[in-house]
């Protein structure tokens, strides 16, 4: 039986050492969602710096509660303290990320996802012992959620500004006039976000869970692009249409049962000249190299969500979010495309274009 004098002290204390920034981190989640769903990071951008009764009163909490969750905050280096004058703010950093819904590096939805994940914890484990899926639509609803305010900001920053244009002669495509289909499109973001972008193009987002179509809906409504924008719910293997202009895969290739089949139905569905976009987790292609902080949150959301998602599908390939370029172009390439290349990337995602 092992010891501490057994144990490198040096070594001991280090990992120790991140076990306790690790649980810290964990037990903080649930503060962040506690945080974005009271208003509590908005009330304190609003107000300028505020002592816990303040800030209480301005978002009818209660002033006991609010205490804790700002010193937690603070202890966390989500929330600056004053002890001169025992007040709590929010730095322009701190404002930027956690208080404007509109910024492209808003963070609480990310929360949501990780506790969605402990919350599913039961499921994930039974999967594990059974070797069976865990269906998307089986999750927590808060995934659902989590997941589009986690990647809307990204979207909203990046899509029409950046990739888009990084495709060829798309852009002239769509302000000319084009057919799009998004494939995977949860509820609605991307295919809002063109839509807005492009007014003389006509966009179809499909979905396989029924709820988030619904959403979608209500979110083309919302936007004023219901005239150009429809939902349906579809499977990726057998979206209706074909000559679409450009196909979009946004986050989700990876997560299909079987990504091969959709790619022979997306090659089926373009028209000759079309493009196919997929946007997938930035991942290198050797394993080693994908042990860092972004492949951290990568593998522990594909072990717990994209993974069983697909293996609760046909086929079940289960590629994983840290798939890589190369077994990507595999997989696009087998389809029959002739063309593939990384159009271009950010620190958390590949851009990827696709054409025959």
């Amino acid at each position: 039986m092992s010891t501490t004098s057994s144990v490198n002290q040096a070594s001991l204390n280090e990992f120790l050492g991140r076990f306790v920034g690790d649980l810290g981190a964990a037990m903080h989640a649930p503060l962040v969602v506690i945080g974005d769903k009271l208003g509590l990071y908005r009330g304190l951008s609003a107000g300028g710096p505020q002592t816990p009764a303040q800030l209480a009163t301005r978002t009818s909490t209660a002033e006991r509660y609010v205490r804790e969750w700002l010193a937690a905050n603070a202890a966390s280096g989500y929330v600056d303290y004053d002890p001169s004058r025992g007040l709590f703010s929010l730095n322009e950093v701190q404002k930027f990320t956690l208080a404007d819904e509109s910024s492209p590096a808003y963070l609480p939805g990310a929360f949501q996802v990780a506790m969605s994940i402990a919350r599913d914890e039961a499921k994930v484990t039974a999967a594990f012992r059974s070797g069976s899926g865990v269906g998307w639509h089986e999750h927590d609803h808060s995934l659902f959620d989590g997941t589009e305010r986690f990647f809307r900001p990204t979207y909203a920053g990046h899509l029409v500004s950046a990739w888009l244009p990084a495709l060829d002669g798309v852009v002239t495509k769509l302000d000319r006039g084009a057919r799009v289909a998004d494939i995977g499109c949860g509820h609605g973001s991307s295919t809002v976000l063109m839509a807005q972008a492009y007014p003389k193009s006509t966009f179809i987002g499909f979905d396989y869970h029924q709820d988030s179509i619904e959403i979608a809906r209500n979110r083309a409504q919302a936007a004023g692009v219901a005239d150009r924008v429809r939902f349906e719910v579809s499977p990726a293997k057998n979206y209706p249409g074909t000559k679409y202009d450009l196909v979009t895969f946004f986050d989700c290739l990876h997560d299909m049962g079987d990504p091969a089949g959709a790619s022979r139905h997306v090659y089926e569905s373009l028209e000759s000249d079309g493009t196919w976009m997929i946007v997938e987790p930035f991942a290198h292609d050797q394993l080693e190299r994908n042990f860092n902080p972004v492949g951290r949150v990568f593998f522990s959301a594909s072990t717990a969500i994209c993974c069983p998602a697909s293996i609760a599908q046909e086929v079940g390939a289960a590629m994983g979010a840290q798939a890589g370029e190369q077994r990507l172009r595999d997989v696009v390439t087998g389809a029959g495309f002739s063309r593939f290349r990384r159009a271009t990337e950010t620190p958390f995602n590949l851009v990827l274009e696709a054409r025959r």
